[in-house]
């Protein structure tokens, strides 16, 4: 996985964000507009919504980089 900061989301992405109690939870994103993102847990609990400028810090899944033949 790779650290990013500000980068543009799509939908589908898959993330790794930090709790308000600095838990770690991978999320999928639903739908992502310029201004908030639609979050998916991953663990049967309900989506939720976030505003953009509060995902300062998020480590994105990125499967080309992971599976790229060295």
């Amino acid at each position: 996985m790779t650290t990013m900061l500000m980068e543009q989301l799509k939908t589908g992405d898959v993330l790794e964000i930090k709790t308000p109690d600095n838990d770690v939870i991978t999320v999928l994103v639903l739908l992502a507009t310029d201004e908030s993102l639609v979050l998916d847990p991953c663990n049967d609990d309900t989506p939720f919504v976030v505003n953009t400028q509060e995902l300062v810090e998020y480590r994105k899944f990125d499967a080309e980089s992971m599976f790229a033949d060295a």
